[in-house]
């Protein structure tokens, strides 16, 4: 009698929490779809097109790498979904690589992406990650399949910062977001380097980037919010790498990228390592590419990656 209640009764516990992850799974769903959404319902960018006239007053090696990834007439992004495969790990050199694979949806006025990814863990166990730039806030999100919270941005300017410089960092991607009418500001540092400032919203961020000898953006260095061990947040060296560029969308743009943290002790520390592919533009509105393809003036080079 009592071994038929007790069972009885974890039986119907068990179905409230298999019926309790499936609604978090379902709002979890719907908070990505809900940012993505809110992201593409910005209003259209004006019709433009980008014009080598514009880059008057640039430093040189801006206007070199602008001349080198865009042609003359090139409509300007207003929206860019790609998909990425690559590995992932906790920022301590001693950590394992894990694969991952992502989505992520950017627009670019008013400024803001959504990166939605997948991280294979321990026994096959995913993380699904949420991290995003929306509306002037950064969003940051970890969950153990989908469902039980491993970790959370702490929301605030740090973290509205951090994704802004993020949104920044990848801007060769979609590099008419780094014209002067898209509200980058750029100051000269030397032939081969250049600062890039964009506030929004009373939030702003600065990046040193730096051009190869084939004027493309190959590394890019700024400082982020590092959240520690004992969860208090300093500001940390933050590096980002491109390479592999190749036309898309009637651009030039990298396929490849790694990401790294410069620790007090250890030094540069690389956490993310990915491959960019289907990438799917939208320019005025309408999805696709220009006609007239970029000539590829030489190979591409690219800059010496951490270990």
């Amino acid at each position: 009698m009592w071994s038929k209640l007790i069972l009885a009764g974890l039986s119907l516990v068990v179905v409230g929490l298999v019926g309790a992850a499936v609604v978090t799974k379902r709002q979890v769903e719907r908070r990505t779809t809900d940012l993505v959404d809110g992201l593409l319902s910005a209003p259209s960018l004006p019709e433009r097109t980008y014009q080598v006239a514009d880059l008057d007053g640039l430093p040189g090696p801006v206007q070199r790498y602008l001349r080198r990834v865009l042609r003359d007439g090139q409509p300007y992004v207003r929206s860019l979904r790609v998909e990425q495969r690559g590995t992932f790990r906790a920022s301590e050199a001693t950590a394992a690589w894990r694969p991952f694979t992502a989505t992520q949806h950017v627009t670019v006025r008013p400024p803001g992406f959504v990166w939605d990814a997948s991280i294979r863990m321990m026994a096959g166990l995913p993380v699904r990650v949420l991290d995003a730039y929306h509306d002037g806030r950064g969003v940051l999100e970890a969950r153990l399949g989908g469902l039980l919270p491993v970790m959370t941005g702490e929301p605030g300017p740090k973290l509205d910062e951090g994704e802004l410089l993020r949104y920044l960092a990848e801007a060769p991607l979609y590099p008419t977001a780094l014209l002067p009418e898209m509200g980058v500001t750029w100051t000269p540092i030397d032939d081969r380097s250049a600062r890039a400032t964009l506030t929004d919203r009373g939030t702003t961020a600065t990046l040193v980037i730096h051009f190869n000898d084939n004027d493309e953006v190959v590394r890019v260095e700024g400082r982020r919010g590092f959240t520690r061990a004992d969860g208090e947040i300093e500001d940390r060296p933050w590096r980002g790498y491109w390479r592999d560029y190749a036309e898309r969308g009637g651009m030039w743009v990298p396929t490849r990228g790694e990401v790294a943290w410069v620790h007090p002790e250890a030094g540069e520390v690389s956490y993310w390592r990915g491959q960019l592919h289907t990438f799917a533009y939208e320019i005025n509105n309408d999805v696709g590419s220009p006609k007239e393809p970029l000539s590829a003036p030489g190979p591409s080079t690219t800059a010496a990656a951490p270990n």
